[in-house]
């Protein structure tokens, strides 16, 4: 299927290429990175390629329409509204044996000790599956801090190999401040229930998320007015007088409700509400239970009255926020991976993606072009030099937003732990670790493959 990219990018560029000196895509400069000099870290050297950067390009009724032909049609999502009143012991086994599998292969701990089949076995009876009820009520929860999701109910982080302590093979990913999930299970110890939200299911601490009235917690995320986190994190302002709200961070993309009416001269946890927004978050009751107070955020958080308008312009300026934050798998690192990175920039404008490269990049909802063994170097590139600002393109287990092209070089940024490019017939590894600005098509994966080569595939969010 030929995917039709529109206006040419090279067009646009020949338009600017007088206030926008190119530099050379085959350069490599003391920080190792081919093709990227200082005026390309900066999201105005690409706005300015863009012939109408501001111009709209999906409207808000049209981004949700795509969210509910997602939520309708995406089996990686899940319909909160749409499960049954009462839970049937299938369908909660299936979730929770899906995910939590004694590993087939040997894990080791942060010192590189091997995890032993002992420890194993006490995880796997942790699940403790043959407990789970023949029926059970449905039970709903809104987070109330940043949580990680992990494959089992424990803190301990496993590794694939000793010496290579990044890639956490349990943690799963994370949830922020408002999400709404499911209670389905609970672990043996009783510290740990496994949800499902719209996006994932997996095991939660409980001291990160609190249970509450179904109505309360599905109509937490609708209530209006409402800000928009825009800034790559923000935090709450500091208070003693309520902890749960304290400094609370609050990650690019998260909704929360906005107090407009809260009185003026009425202190808010014993601060005047003047100079900042006074929001509302959920927190734990004494009792355990859900709860939603009055918080702050300060006048100066990088925030939003509204989902931002989708345009290519926004989509680089927002993606540029986070650039130079570590790379964390799983949302691990207090960061996120590379599919958290591109969901956490479109969901500023209202944009919904399911959480895996692998259910982005066959999602029904968007349209896009797949590759297959019989579409050559030269198919891949001829698409690839088509795609515009906000596209996402799939290699086998990553995703990267395209920013621009410069000459036939076409340039991303993405969260990524490293890339290769070719010195003297040879590849040369550049360890990256965090949300960087690389060129694409001059990357190799081994001396006689591109990364051109290992695109599946490249998606939008246009009409």
């Amino acid at each position: 299927m030929r995917l039709r990219f529109g206006l040419s990018t090279l067009a646009l560029l020949a338009a600017c290429h007088a206030t926008t000196p190119a530099p050379s895509p085959l350069a490599v400069p003391d920080h190792g990175v081919i093709g990227v000099g200082a005026e390309q870290l900066t999201p105005g050297f690409w706005v300015r390629q863009q012939r109408n950067p501001d111009r709209v390009v999906l409207t808000a009724a049209a981004i949700a329409e795509q969210n509910r032909v997602m939520l309708e049609r995406d089996s990686s999502l899940t319909d909160l509204e749409r499960l049954p009143a009462v839970l049937p012991r299938e369908l909660v086994r299936g979730w929770v044996a899906r995910l939590s599998q004694a590993p087939r292969r040997q894990v080791y701990d942060e010192h590189g000790d091997s995890v032993s089949a002992a420890q194993i076995a006490a995880l796997v009876a942790a699940v403790q599956l043959d407990a789970i009820p023949a029926e059970q009520p449905l039970r709903f929860a809104l987070v109330t801090a940043r949580a990680d999701l992990r494959t089992f109910p424990t803190r301990l982080r496993v590794f694939g190999g000793r010496g290579n302590t990044d890639i956490d093979r349990w943690q799963e990913t994370a949830l922020f401040p408002g999400t709404p999930a499911v209670i389905v299970h609970e672990s043996a110890d009783g510290q740990w229930w496994f949800v499902v939200s719209q996006h994932y299911a997996a095991w939660v601490e409980k001291s990160r998320i609190a249970e509450g009235p179904r109505d309360v917690v599905l109509g937490y995320g609708r209530k209006t007015p409402f800000l928009v986190v825009t800034g790559a994190k923000v935090r709450t302002v500091f208070t003693p007088e309520r902890p749960a709200v304290s400094e609370l961070q609050l990650d690019m993309g998260v909704r929360v409700p906005l107090l407009a009416d809260w009185p003026a001269g009425r202190p808010v946890n014993g601060e005047s509400p003047y100079t900042g927004h006074v929001i509302e978050l959920p927190v734990h009751t004494a009792a355990g239970g859900l709860e939603l107070v009055p918080a702050l955020l300060p006048g100066t958080a990088d925030v939003a009255s509204d989902y931002l308008p989708l345009t290519a312009g926004g989509v680089l300026r927002q993606a540029f926020k986070f650039l130079g934050e570590r790379y964390g798998w799983g949302h691990g690192y207090n960061g996120r991976d590379c599919s958290g990175f591109v969901s956490d920039v479109y969901r500023t404008f209202g944009v919904d993606l399911p959480r895996n490269t692998g259910d982005q990049e066959v999602s029904p909802a968007l349209q896009g072009v797949a590759f297959t063994n019989a579409d050559d170097h030269a198919r891949r590139l001829a698409v690839l030099r088509d795609a515009q600002v906000g596209d996402l393109v799939y290699i086998p287990g990553h995703v990267m937003m395209v920013i621009g092209h410069i000459g036939d070089v076409t340039y991303i940024i993405h969260d990524v732990t490293g890339i290769s490019y070719l010195r003297d017939g040879a590849p040369v590894r550049v360890t990256l670790n965090g949300v960087s600005v690389t060129p694409l098509t001059t990357l190799a994966s081994s001396a006689d493959r591109t990364w051109v080569d290992n695109i599946r595939g490249i998606r939008r969010i246009r009409p």
